[in-house]
């Protein structure tokens, strides 16, 4: 019985702090739900999502539910999806059916919110869970990793699709790179892959909520909604990578600023 209560605590926890995690994405999804039925005069739907975003990333940060150092990683990834987003549109991969003022060349701003969501969801559950990589690569093979999955996600719409080819060189260098979380006092492992796929699986499953709300619309949903193509999760997975390269880069690169301004006062100090 007592270990029986201390799973149900600690799988508590954890639904809890996952929650924490996915406030971003949760305010995304309930305004593409609302804004579906209620409109307000003179403001496009796509407007009044932006708004939205915009004023519920502002209260996260001012009750502290992001730090500033976490808004810049989110601002970061908001540009990043935005030029993806940009090229995508244009390239005739999906479409905003719907007229706004923020449409920047086809997509709208709050298109990279979306994205953002993703990075808001990185950082909080390292914070949260106190998220340690083992085995993690070189910063070298990491970002040349990086570059030529968001490169592929541009060229691939001239040449060939490297993908799958990117995919078994991802699964060769973190074939033994883990992660381990703590839910309260209870640490766990999980080998990374394995995290990559779980989260580009529920993306997906997202996406599908999200085009049913009519976010956005692939050209095979144009007449009616349906599901989107399963190859789908192969896309999130490599820019679930991404996102997670990114976040662990920075925070790699803050540690080593941090330790270097600590040693130059121990330095001054000795002097």
């Amino acid at each position: 019985m007592t270990l029986l209560r201390k799973f149900l605590r600690t799988l508590l926890l954890f639904t809890w702090n996952q929650a924490l995690c996915c406030v971003f994405a949760v305010v995304i999804f309930a305004s593409m739900a609302i804004t579906k039925v209620v409109t307000i005069p003179f403001i496009p739907r796509y407007d009044l999502i932006l708004i939205i975003c915009i004023i519920t990333q502002i209260l996260m940060v001012r009750y502290k539910l992001e730090t500033v150092d976490e808004l810049k990683v989110i601002t970061l990834f908001h540009i990043i999806g935005l030029g993806l987003e940009v090229f995508k549109v244009n390239m005739g991969s999906w479409a905003y059916l719907e007229p706004a003022w923020t449409k920047f060349w086809g997509a709208p701003l709050y298109s990279g919110f979306m994205y953002a969501s993703i990075a808001s969801y990185i950082c909080q559950a390292w914070r949260r869970f106190h998220l340690q990589f083992h085995g993690w690569p070189g910063a070298a093979i990491t970002v040349t990793l990086a570059v030529l999955i968001y490169a592929n996600f541009f060229t691939h719409h001239y040449i060939y699709d490297f993908r799958y080819v990117i995919m078994a060189a991802l699964a060769v260098v973190f074939i033994r790179t883990s992660v381990t979380f703590k839910v309260g006092t209870v640490q766990l492992k999980q080998p990374i892959l394995i995290s990559f796929l779980l989260i580009a699986f529920f993306i997906w499953v997202a996406e599908n909520i999200l085009t049913l709300f009519g976010a956005w619309t692939y050209p095979d949903q144009e007449g009616a909604w349906r599901l989107v193509h399963w190859g789908k999760v192969t896309s999130w997975f490599m820019l679930v990578i991404i996102s997670i390269m990114i976040v662990v880069q920075l925070k790699h690169v803050k540690y080593k600023l941090q330790q270097h301004e600590y040693d130059s006062k121990e330095g001054v100090r000795q002097l």
